[in-house]
């Protein structure tokens, strides 16, 4: 829990210095590059949570494979060397993700559906969510074939469930009552 608040510090911190020089959108990407990069690659996450690792070849390995992000980023990257907090990295970058959605009006609707959305059907449920929120939405799909048929819509904190699979749990507990 600690690291968690110790990433959304870190990631508050590079979003006021990255909209304080004007490059908070290019940072954005440069956080989702690494938080996709983390995430993606089994043996730079094992690498960077490795405590035996030391800090400054852990640096000098960031600034090698991310050589293209901007200077905010790399001083992200020494930053994390002097206090030798490499392990919440990927969480600061999803944090920051986020503080930057927040900040200019951004939401993702988390859509689970059984098959892929095509471009008819993600206009249709964008349309709807619009109808929901004020934000600009932008749709993440999640493929779940253990859902039937039907979606789950998730905004923020809300969750509609119109799966088929939820439908069959009620009726399961509706016939197990009588």
């Amino acid at each position: 829990m600690a690291s968690t608040r110790a990433a959304i510090r870190y990631a508050k911190a590079i979003l006021d210095l990255a909209n304080s020089k004007g490059v908070a959108e290019t940072v954005n990407n440069d956080m989702k590059l690494i938080a996709s990069t983390i995430d993606t690659n089994a043996e730079l996450s094992t690498f960077i949570q490795n405590q035996t690792t030391k800090v400054e070849v852990k640096e000098s390995a960031l600034l090698e494979i991310f050589a293209n992000v901007n200077g905010v980023t790399k001083g992200l990257f020494h930053l994390l060397f002097e206090n030798k907090r490499f392990e919440i990295l990927s969480a600061i970058a999803v944090g920051y993700n986020k503080l930057f959605d927040e900040s200019n009006g951004l939401e993702v609707a988390k859509v689970t559906t059984a098959i892929p959305l095509d471009a008819a059907l993600e206009a249709k449920v964008l349309a709807k969510i619009a109808t929901l929120s004020d934000k600009k939405i932008t749709i993440e799909n999640i493929v779940d074939p253990s859902i039937i048929g039907g979606f789950i819509l998730r905004i923020g904190d809300q969750q509609y469930n119109a799966s088929v699979a939820n439908r069959l749990q009620v009726l399961k507990r509706e016939l197990a009552q009588n």
